[in-house]
């Protein structure tokens, strides 16, 4: 089996498969590596054909340089938010990734440096190992966005950080560092030189039994069926916010480099 993501590159998308690991890449500097519809399903199908393809023990995903991601392309949502009764809500580019993420059957690395926000958090809840640097700098946004949480993070968060840790990040929607993220599980670890720390770990993870390590991970991810179902669920309701009165304040907030006021809505 051929890779699509190697034998047709994405100019977007950055992916080498050397010795078992196959390292993801994404490559919008000037963005910040923010996400849109196109590139969602890139990764995604990189991530369902690594599944399936033997020569591929490991995934890393991170940014080629200095960020990790920036979440969804403002205008790339906008554009969506217009279109979204064309679609189900939980087939929107955004969940597929996720989903993917979430049933990816082997060791899922996820490296981070800079900005991780929004998607760029929640893709970490459905990693196996996630390593950051100290230049990391996190947000679940979606609250403040007059939106609701999305991939599983409402139940996932909690699980991972308890119910304080998890409230205090999704409702405040503030931003935070690497150190609060480790204390939330959200990493395993912060290191001087991330990228170097996840290629050495995939490299042990790929010198290891392929097939005891995906049936490890399927005996500690039992309710991956849940995960996915709750992803959709919480689908529905992200997008059912999508439009709303709360949403375009924040968004006429951010055009008109405001402070968005939400005092007038119950």
């Amino acid at each position: 089996m051929t890779l699509s993501c190697i034998q047709q590159p994405h100019p977007h998308l950055n992916a080498n498969l050397e010795q078992g690991v196959l390292t993801l890449a994404i490559n919008r500097p000037e963005a910040k590596n923010a996400l849109y519809g196109e590139l969602y399903l890139t990764i995604a199908k990189a991530l369902d054909e690594a599944d399936q393809d033997n020569a591929v023990r490991v995934v890393i995903l991170r940014g080629q340089d200095a960020d990790f991601s920036a979440g969804n392309d403002m205008q790339d949502f906008m554009k969506s938010a217009v279109q979204k009764d064309q679609i189900r809500p939980q087939d929107g580019p955004p969940f597929i990734l996720l989903k993917s993420s979430a049933r990816f059957s082997k060791p899922l690395i996820a490296a981070v440096r800079g900005v991780a926000i929004g998607i760029g958090v929640t893709i970490l809840l459905h990693a196996d190992l996630v390593y950051t640097d100290n230049t990391a700098l996190f947000q679940i946004p979606f609250v403040s966005l007059g939106l609701s949480p999305e991939g599983a993070s409402s139940k996932l968060l909690i699980q991972q950080a308890g119910y304080h840790k998890a409230a205090e990040l999704l409702l405040t929607a503030q931003k935070f560092n690497a150190e609060k993220a480790l204390s939330a599980g959200l990493v395993n670890s912060i290191e001087e030189d991330v990228y170097a720390t996840a290629n050495k770990q995939a490299q042990t993870l790929a010198a290891l039994p392929l097939a005891s390590l995906k049936q490890s991970k399927a005996l500690m991810k039992h309710n991956v069926d849940e995960i996915v179902e709750w992803i959709d669920h919480e689908a529905v309701i992200f997008m059912s916010r999508v439009g709303s009165p709360e949403m375009m304040e924040a968004v006429q907030a951010f055009m008109q480099k405001r402070k968005p006021d939400f005092t007038q809505f119950n």
